[in-house]
């Protein structure tokens, strides 16, 4: 089934491009029931990553606090080699359609998402463990071999989809 389903969104994103406009051929998609990230190559998956999610993994972002992380449409707006976590990869959030959301319940729908690894300050031996439940306030975290990987090869402007 996940197989189907990636076939169809693949169809469907060279059908009807999400981000017309952008240049790069490269795409993240995360399925967050799946806890995977996929980075896209010409509309082909060219890497499979496991990923963890914020503590309240079910539904899309709110607000600032609910720790759960956003689904939408978004983009890398920038890299960071020098944060807490072993390197991270900023998106856009909160979209305008975010900011509306949140305006429309009265709450402040928070910021600083990113895609990152592991805490700089973690033990190795525990890295498995961490990656083995949802543990961040609303980030995507991967193992730091593959946020390296990820954080080479796609450059700022890559367009993210974060599906539930």
């Amino acid at each position: 089934m996940f197989r189907i389903c990636m076939l169809f969104l693949l169809i469907s994103s060279v059908s009807f491009p999400a981000y017309p406009h952008t240049q790069t051929k490269d795409k993240i998609l995360v399925i967050k029931s799946e806890r995977v990230l996929l980075l896209l190559k010409n509309n082909k998956i060219a890497k499979e990553y496991k990923i963890a999610l914020g503590k309240n993994p079910v539904g899309d972002k709110v607000k600032q606090g609910d720790n759960k992380t956003p689904e939408g449409k978004y983009q890398i707006v920038s890299k960071n080699s020098q944060s807490k976590f072993y390197l991270n990869l900023a998106i856009n959030y909160p979209s305008k359609l975010d900011i509306k959301e949140a305006k429309r319940l009265g709450v402040n729908p928070g910021g600083n998402i990113v895609i990152h690894g592991l805490p700089n300050k973690a033990p190795s031996f525990i890295h498995d463990e961490l990656m083995s439940e949802d543990w961040t306030n609303g980030c995507i975290a991967l193992h730091n071999s593959d946020i390296k990987d990820l954080f080479d090869s796609v450059p700022i402007g890559t367009s993210i989809d974060i599906l539930p």
